[in-house]
């Protein structure tokens, strides 16, 4: 089995990781994945500062879903999965959890 080291796999691995611990934190605050599946929901100012202030992991997330535009910020200024965020989080969890993928 040969390994991929370019340096797009050590994104997508980061991604991934990312995706995967933003579900879970989603999950402990009470939300659900599709706040930030679907383009016109997403997280406000209120529910990101709840996240950030629950887990200094989120944060670090946050900054990689932005940078690798896997995630912005829409037309009402909510957080959420840009389409390629959301095909990871599909290809991860299945359609149900990014019907919108």
């Amino acid at each position: 089995m040969q390994i991929d080291t370019t340096p797009n796999a050590g994104i997508q691995r980061s991604l991934r990781q990312c995706l995967s611990n933003a579900a879970f934190l989603l999950y402990q605050q009470g939300h659900v994945l599709e706040t930030i599946t679907i383009p016109f929901r997403g997280l406000d100012n209120r529910a990101l500062r709840q996240l950030r202030e629950a887990s200094q992991e989120w944060r670090a997330c946050q900054r990689v879903l932005e940078s690798s535009e896997a995630a912005v910020y829409n037309e009402e200024g909510r957080f959420v999965l840009t389409a390629m965020g959301r095909e990871l989080l599909f290809d991860m969890f299945g359609q149900g959890a990014a019907d919108c993928a």
